[in-house]
């Protein structure tokens, strides 16, 4: 299992009222402050009104950021949670594996993009999109790989060219491995998980030959 290096966190406690946090539970800041501690990342608390909490934690040359947005229906407000990391991709590989729901087979049917690996209860749990067949298969190939991503019941991770053009534009070469799912991820267990998933998919993309491990030189 790769490593996530340790680095320093910000010492300070985000503390609910007893009633809120009967309610609610703890806060985002709280979970998130304390995952960075166990993790040994930094956590940065955001501005009041403002969803830019984060935690940064360094995966080898990577630095792979959690952090939350909100897109506007134009009725409401929806936030996701998401993980981003830049890497320097060597061949173009692109990839998108999210959960199969109730519309899959029938998308499957009409010859909605998606590859098979092999393994029936994975093929059946995913759908995966990707412009390298073969590539795809030796990439999830690994047992352990498929093990975390089976653990996630929300998940939609994809390999992507840039930010687009309201975020971060990357140079030539360098993508980003990307996670979202709907909601503010306040469960400990499933955010450490997500890290080691970031830590497992970074390093296996080195393996099959479609990530350096290089500095991106990308900040986001």
């Amino acid at each position: 299992m790769p490593e996530i290096e340790y680095q320093s966190s910000d010492d300070r406690k985000y503390e609910r009222g007893p009633m809120l946090r009967k309610i609610f539970g703890p806060s985002k800041e709280e979970v998130w402050n304390l995952l960075a501690q166990q993790i040994g990342a930094e956590f940065r608390a955001g501005r009041a009104f403002h969803n830019n909490t984060r935690v940064d934690a360094r995966v080898g040359q990577w630095i792979v950021t959690l952090d939350t947005y909100t897109v506007s229906t134009g009725k409401s407000n929806v936030t996701f949670t998401r993980l981003r990391a830049p890497f320097v991709n060597r061949d173009g590989f692109r990839l998108t594996i999210s959960r199969a729901n109730i519309f899959s087979p029938i998308a499957r049917t009409l010859g909605f993009q998606d590859v098979q690996i092999g393994e029936p209860d994975f093929d059946k749990a995913f759908v995966i999109k990707n412009n390298d067949d073969a590539r795809v298969r030796t990439f999830l190939a690994d047992p352990e790989l498929r093990k975390q991503l089976s653990l996630q019941q929300k998940i939609t991770l994809s390999v992507l060219d840039d930010e687009g053009f309201f975020g971060t534009a990357f140079p030539e070469g360098v993508d980003e491995l990307k996670f979202h799912a709907l909601g503010v991820i306040k469960d400990l267990v499933i955010l450490q998980q997500l890290f080691e998933l970031f830590a497992t998919t970074l390093n296996r993309l080195c393996h099959i030959g479609s990530a350096y491990e290089d500095d991106p030189k990308i900040r986001l």
